[in-house]
């Protein structure tokens, strides 16, 4: 796993995509609407949540938000994204 020197040696590399990613994740976020802020399939973003967790070791969505805030990888003043009406 390569590391990320900004954020330490335990923080493996995440280019702006994965890290977009997480952070909607962590927000609340489902796929369709993570695919649709950034562009992309909705496999698309099936397939890097799949390989996210693989990265960072996580067994489920949850734990990965966990792992990832846990590594420094999620952007400082993340919070739950609003329930629309």
């Amino acid at each position: 796993m390569t590391t990320n020197p900004e954020l330490g040696t335990g923080a493996p590399y995440m280019d702006a995509i994965d890290r977009k990613i997480l952070n909607l994740l962590y927000a609340g976020l489902n796929d369709a609407s993570i695919a649709r802020r950034c562009g992309v399939g909705h496999r698309t973003i099936q397939r890097k949540v799949q390989r996210l967790m693989e990265r960072l070791e996580a067994n489920g969505r949850v734990a990965l938000g966990a792992r990832a805030q846990e590594l420094g990888l999620l952007a400082p003043s993340v919070n739950k994204v609003p329930e629309s009406r």
